[in-house]
C-alpha cells in the first residue's frame, strides 16, 4: 500500500487532479472536505465554533465558512483556536482510512497546507501540482474570489519552490485537462510500478 501527499497552492488544479487519481483506482480524500466535516451542524466542533466566534458567524442555522475563513485570516489567535477544533478530527479520520488500506491499495490525501503544517514525512510519496499565477488567478476568479482575496490567500500560503523542495512528483498545470490527466496517468504507472 501506498499513503500519497497531493498538495498545491489554492487555485493550481489539485482537485482535478484528484478526481483523476479516483478515476485511475485511488483511494482519495480531502483534508478540506473533512475539515467542513468537522465542524458541520450537529458535530461537537459546530457546537464548539459557535460558542468561540458568536451566532455572528452562522447564516441560515449553518456556519458561514466564507465569514469563518475571514475571521481567521486576519486573527491568529481565532485561527489556532479553531484548528484546535478541526485538526484532531481531521487526524483520527485520515489514520481511520490508512489503517483501512489494503496491501497493493493507494490511498491520495488531497492535503493543501502540506508543508505550512510540516506533514510531509506522514506520507511515502508527496506530489505537488504547480500552476503559473495568471491561471491561478483566472480559476479562482472563476470561483467568485476578489483579486485581492486571492493574492492574500496565496502569500499565505508555502511558496512553490518550499513545495517542491519535499515533492517526489512535481505536476505543471498549465495546459488543458487532457494534458493534466497524462501527467496524472504517468505518474500513477510510476506508482504502480514500483508497489
Amino acid at each position: 500500500m501506498r499513503v500519497i501527499a497531493l498538495t498545491g497552492g489554492i487555485g493550481s488544479g489539485k482537485s482535478l487532479a484528484a478526481q483523476y487519481f479516483a478515476e485511475l483506482g485511488a483511494f482519495v480524500i480531502d483534508a478540506d472536505q473533512l475539515s467542513r466535516e468537522a465542524i458541520e451542524r450537529g458535530s461537537k466542533g459546530f457546537d464548539e465554533v459557535v460558542s468561540i466566534f458568536g451566532d455572528a458567524i452562522l447564516l441560515n442555522g449553518e456556519i458561514n465558512r466564507k465569514a469563518l475563513a475571514e475571521s481567521i485570516f486576519k486573527d491568529p489567535i481565532l485561527k489556532s483556536k479553531l484548528e484546535a477544533i478541526v485538526h484532531p478530527f481531521v487526524k483520527k479520520k485520515f489514520e481511520f482510512a490508512v489503517s483501512s488500506l489494503k496491501d497493493n491499495e493507494v490511498l491520495v490525501y488531497e492535503i493543501p497546507l502540506l508543508v505550512e503544517t510540516k506533514s510531509q514525512d506522514r506520507f511515502d510519496l508527496v506530489i505537488t501540482v504547480e500552476s503559473e499565477y495568471e491561471n491561478r488567478v483566472e480559476r479562482l476568479r472563476s470561483r467568485g474570489m476578489q483579486k485581492s482575496e486571492i493574492d492574500a490567500r496565496i502569500a499565505s500560503q508555502a511558496t512553490r519552490p518550499e513545495r517542491e523542495e519535499v515533492a517526489d512528483f512535481l505536476i505543471e498545470n498549465n495546459g488543458n485537462e487532457d494534458e493534466l490527466l497524462r501527467q496524472v496517468e504517468n505518474i500513477w504507472d510510476s506508482i504502480n510500478d514500483t508497489l
